[in-house]
């Protein structure tokens, strides 16, 4: 149980810490969902099944849930630990003391994960954590078997592999400034995951859009009232206006 416990720590917190520099791919457009309730739904249960095990999202409350379309019964019967709450705020199931004995801190916190990964003519961090949770392949070499296009010699290991599958990427050899180098063309699937790849591209797309809408809950509604204040604001000038002109059309 304990190793299972730190595989699964290990996995998806050093995400925090990856950075696509200095021989990542370039990163792919995150797809956009935060409107559809159905995809947030299904990323929301993709994150507390495979990421909530051991890092929290303290400053996100279950029965904020309610916002994407979930019922308080539906979060409480799907979403909920044993002894977890509707108004509770997720905490990770590992404890937190075991944690920083294993590895000397707490895994890192993913309520703002969305928002804090950005790079100079790379993308968003949407687009980081999509790219990123779709490049994994096997690696032999490295100790946990693993390793990541987006994020070379990365230290965690798949831990979404069963529904990915096993890939291993496959090069190319071309011209750069001179000299030959190998650049990533494709990828070779090795064994089949539960999911196809469109499927599975599917999923971390719902995953990423869940993610980024955690970070910031209130954003559709601020853009929503925002639009709304921007039209009454329209509509009031062009009464102002007409007003205006009515009001000195007889001073001369």
């Amino acid at each position: 149980m304990k190793k299972i416990l730190v595989t699964l720590m290990t996995a998806f917190g050093l995400m925090v810490g990856a950075h696509a520099a200095g021989g990542g791919i370039a990163w792919d457009k995150a797809p956009d969902r935060s409107n559809d309730l159905a995809a947030l739904q299904n990323g929301a249960k993709l994150f507390v099944n495979y990421c909530l095990n051991c890092h929290s999202a303290a400053f996100m409350r279950f029965n904020r849930l309610k916002d994407i379309g979930l019922t308080e019964q539906q979060i409480r019967d799907n979403l909920l630990f044993t002894t977890d709450k509707v108004g509770d705020t997720m905490k990770a199931a590992v404890d937190p003391k075991q944690a920083k004995e294993w590895f000397g801190a707490n895994p890192p916190d993913l309520t703002l994960i969305a928002r804090s990964r950005s790079a100079q003519g790379k993308g968003t961090g949407a687009d980081y954590l999509y790219t990123y949770l779709r490049s994994y392949y096997v690696d032999e070499a490295k100790p946990t078997g693993w390793n990541n296009l987006a994020f070379p010699n990365v230290g965690m290991p798949h831990v979404l592999w069963e529904l990915q599958g096993k890939r291993a990427p496959v090069y190319e050899t071309v011209l750069e400034h001179g000299h030959e180098v190998h650049a990533f063309k494709s990828w070779e699937q090795l064994e089949p995951g539960t999911m196809s790849q469109v499927q599975y591209d599917q999923a971390m797309g719902d995953l990423v859009s869940y993610l980024s809408w955690m970070a910031e809950p209130a954003k559709n509604t601020r853009i929503r009232v925002g639009f709304g204040v921007i039209l009454f604001l329209l509509v009031m000038t062009f009464f102002a206006w007409r007003l205006n002109a009515a009001y000195w059309k007889d001073i001369k």
